[in-house]
Parts: C-alpha cells; structure tokens; sequence
C-alpha cells in the first residue's frame, strides 16, 4: 500500500477503510499510527494546527522593558537628539551592566521594537492603501525617469518625460537631454498637444526645482515664476506630493508607467543618430500602446481615452515661448558661454552683445531678429559646440590656423568634412602650397553657403579626379551634380581615361532648345559667281544662247 503523503490524506484512509468495518486495532497496525491519531481522524476530517513552540528566553529579555521605555521618550524627544541603537546599548552597559548583551541582539530587536511603540501610542504610520477612482479628463500625473541612449555611437544618459491621463491610462513620452525646465515645459507642450486638451482637476507632479522654489509646509510651496505663468497660460492645477520616497504612491500611475515603458521599449539600448529620431519612434510606440489592455480592464487604453478626449479643456490659441533667453557677448574666440558649455557664431559678430534662446534640444542666437547660428544642445557639462562655417571669414586671412582648427575636428567627427574634402585638399596644396591650396579649399567651404552639402562633396570628387584644382572647378561640378537632380536625365556612365570636367560653353549649349531650321545653302550665291565668270571672259558670253 502507498503510504500517504500528507496528514490530510491519511486521515481520509482511516475514515475510508474505518466505513468498510476495518477496526481501530487493525487500522493502527496498517498506517502506523497511535490510538490517538485513529480516534483524532474518526472525529474530524482537518488534522489539529500543530503548537508553536514557547518562544526560547535570551540573554536580553530581562532589558527589554528598559529598551521599551527608552523608545518610549523618544516619541517626545527632538527629532535629532532621539536614541541610536549604539547609544541604548551604551547605556545598557554602563548603566544597568548588561555585559552579557551583544550589540546585534539590541539592533534586532529595537527595529522590530520602535514601529511597534509608534503605533501603540497612536503615531504609527499605516501602510495602506486605498483604492481611488478618477473622473474622464479630470487628473493626470507628471514624472521624469533617466534611461540609457546609445547616442551618435556613444552611451550617454537621457530624461524621458511621461504624462499619463489618471481615468484612461493614456501616456505620453518625450526624451530629453536633460531635466531642466526648458524640457519640463517643452515636455508640457508636448504631451498636452498630442492629448489634444488640458485636464481639468488636478495635476500631480514631485517637487522638482523645475516647478518648485521652496517647500513651505507638507503641502505648500512656493513655485518657480516661469512655471506658474506657464500654468496659467494653459490653466493648469498643480498637485504637489509629499516630499521623499512617502509620496511617491500618490502618483504611482507614471512611476510605474515609466518603469514599464523603459522596460518594453528601451530594452535593449536603443541605437539612434539623434534625440529627434529617438523621439519620432518614441511617438509610434505611444499609439501603439494605445491598444493595449492595463490590469483587469474590459477595454483597451484607446477606447477609454475616446470617452475622456471630449472632456479636457481646450488647449490656448497663443504658444508659449518654453526657452530661456540669454543676453551674452561674444568673445574672441567667436564663442558664446550658456550653461557651463560654449557654442560658436560667425566671427563677425566678436565683441557685440547677441541674444542666445536655449530650448531643451536646441540652441537658437539672435542679432535683434535675425538668427545668426542654431546648435543642437550639448548634453555633458564644460563642453563646446563649434561650427566651422562660423570661423571661414578668418580663416581666409590665417590658412595657417585651419589644419589645427578645433571647429575642423569636430566637422570631421560630424560628418561634415569628408575624405573628399582631404583629398581635394592635398592635391591643392601639392600643386598651388600649402597656404594657397588651403585657401582654395576655404573658398570651396565658403560656397556650402550657397550649394546643397551632397552637390559639393560630388563636385569635389569629380574635380580632384579631373585634376582641377580651383575653386571655380568645383563649383561648375557641384552646379552640374545640383543640374543633373533637377532634370533627373538617363545618367550615361563616363568612359574609363576620360576627364568628368565640362566647359562652360558646352554647358551653356546644352541648355539650348534644339534647333529645327534646315541646314544653310550657298546655292543662291552660285548665280552671282556665273556672272562674274562671264564678265571676265567675253568668248564665253557670245556662246550663252
């Protein structure tokens, strides 16, 4: 027989084979059990809950009510001049002599001990939670969370900024070099366009320093001016949580959503060439989300966010400007400081005061109205941005700074300066030296003003095969690659051995129209020479009829 495997099952054998006439005598000699066990099982199907043990007494039980009176006087005692575990094992020692008590016995016991008086005395703080219900359009939630981007090849940290809309679990996302206020309010904008409206109760938020100038009281603040102008443009209810990790469950709806999100779409690390294109996939895998189910819900997040839509405020006709303005003078080095890092304008502007517009991903300056450079936004501190188009003017007056360029560097790393540029490069100084190739090279960057990046790095290739080491070479190169796009014509592969170079008179007559005239004819100016054949020979006129 297979004994049974637990006591429940044992104690239905017996009642089974007790039914069939089995006696007590016989039952206790098949299963191996006592009189006792036979009799417990006949009388109740549920075995009897085993007994605890009596706790075992330590070396600390007669101190224990000395503890409980010290954790006691703290509930009065200022908050910093309260008892450490050291200080009451100190004390135990030195006032009661309990040398036989180790410290690790005092630790365990008064951190299960402390929480246990504060509640017993009516301070404890309850761990509960209750259950909430959110009207359509009425709450939201605001967070950041910092996620790792594999950025232009380099690893790098990024804030992503998440809305979430409390009733329909509709969420918004947008990353961020950082989590200053420019992203916090572009971030904003963002999220509420794509919500197409204002929620109209309450908006959670942490007490960043975005929004948050000082913490008054639980509940009180004192606001960032910048954020409070741009709740009122857009007539936002700002909720603050309590400050620390205690009021962090009173947004728990983006904490988690953000956790979730960095967990399903950023795993593994996403690989991009810039923040825009990370965030154009950002903005497909939110409307994906939409047709997901959250929890036990009947109905996907696009079906209850179709029921809240209507219910949110319409959104300002007037933007807000979300960027920072900055007045700042241009040094001599052409370069501007905003936020520990520096950006480069044209040289022309050394020494005037110009006006910088720093956004979340961007940097914009102004002369008065005009813009004069755009910068995408350093991320790292104590770095600098330089435009190499910014240093041309300068360079045409020093060639000699140019190869040691610190602008040249990062055009190179970007992209910008190709190998053809090199090659173009080297052959100019090989045939004009070193200061007037390098020249003729800063003429040819100064047309990338004017041409398209891709027609001058072609005409470029096309000159330097040709051997045509001028400025005005490349730039009927770059002009017939530009010409060739537009007309769109059959590309004819150029024969091996021969030039790509065109003239320019045979430029000019390709772009005439064809010409449909008929060939020209000398035959009518054979008459006059008849004539004069004649007249120099009189014989023959007296033999015309």
């Amino acid at each position: 027989m297979v004994p049974p495997k637990s006591k429940v099952d044992l104690y239905t054998a017996i009642r089974r084979d007790a039914r069939a006439g089995v006696s007590y005598r016989a039952l206790m000699r098949e299963y191996g059990v006592g009189f006792r066990t036979v009799k417990a099982a006949l009388e109740s199907v549920w075995p009897e809950p085993r007994k605890k043990p009596r706790p075992r007494g330590t070396r600390l039980d007669p101190y224990k009510p000395l503890i409980d009176q010290m954790l006691r006087v703290d509930l009065d005692a200022p908050r910093k001049q309260r008892h450490t575990v050291k200080r009451i094992f100190d004390r135990l020692l030195d006032e009661h002599g309990a040398e036989a008590v180790t410290y690790p016995m005092v630790r365990a016991y008064v951190a299960d001990r402390r929480p246990q008086i504060a509640v017993e005395a009516g301070r404890g703080v309850v761990h509960a939670f209750i259950p909430q219900s959110h009207r359509p359009g009425a709450e939201a939630e605001v967070d950041f969370g910092d996620v790792k981007v594999r950025l232009a090849g380099e690893q790098v940290t990024c804030f992503v900024f998440a809305m979430r809309l409390s009733y329909s679990g509709k969420a918004v996302h947008r990353v961020f070099a950082s989590c200053g206020q420019e992203a916090f309010l572009e971030g904003h904008v963002h999220a509420l366009s794509m919500l197409g409206g204002v929620p109209t109760g309450k908006v959670r938020y942490d007490n960043l320093r975005s929004a948050v100038s000082r913490v008054l009281s639980s509940r009180s603040r004192a606001e960032n001016e910048r954020w409070t102008a741009f709740r009122s443009h857009y007539g936002i209810d700002a909720a603050y949580c309590l400050p620390g990790i205690e009021g962090a469950h009173e947004k728990g709806g983006v904490e988690g959503r953000i956790g979730w999100f960095r967990r399903n779409h950023m795993v593994p690390v996403p690989e991009v060439a810039s923040l825009a294109e990370l965030n154009a996939m950002i903005e497909q895998w939110d409307e994906e989300d939409e047709r997901r189910r959250i929890g036990s819900r009947p109905r996907p997040v696009n079906e209850y966010f179709a029921v809240e839509r209507p219910l949110l405020k319409p959104l300002p006709d007037e933007p807000f400007e979300t960027g920072r303005l900055f007045s700042l003078r241009v040094d001599r080095f052409s370069q501007i400081s905003v936020r520990t890092n520096r950006y480069s304008v044209p040289v022309r502007f050394i020494g005037r005061t110009v006006r910088a517009m720093l956004h979340a991903s961007e940097l914009l300056v102004y002369d008065g109205q005009t813009e004069i450079a755009r910068h995408e936004r350093l991320i790292a501190k104590g770095q600098a941005r330089l435009d190499l188009d910014h240093y041309l003017e300068a360079l045409v007056r020093k060639p000699g700074a140019f190869p040691g360029a610190t602008a040249l560097e990062q055009a190179r790393s970007a992209g910008k300066f190709t190998p053809v540029h090199d090659a173009w490069w080297e052959a100019a100084k090989a045939a004009h030296g070193e200061r007037d190739g390098t020249r003729a090279l800063i003429e040819v960057l100064l047309m990338g003003r004017h041409v398209p990046h891709e027609h001058l790095v072609a005409g470029l290739a096309s000159a330097v095969g040709a051997g045509a080491l001028t400025a005005d070479a490349v730039a009927l190169e770059a002009r017939k690659a530009a010409e060739a796009d537009e007309v769109a014509a059959p590309v004819v592969p150029a024969e091996p051995e021969r030039t790509n170079v065109t003239s320019l008179t045979e430029r000019r007559l390709a772009q005439l129209p064809p010409d449909t005239r008929p060939l020209p004819s000398v035959a009518a100016y054979d008459q006059l020479l008849q004539a004069r054949q004649q007249a120099d020979h009189p014989a023959i006129q007296g033999e015309m009829p």
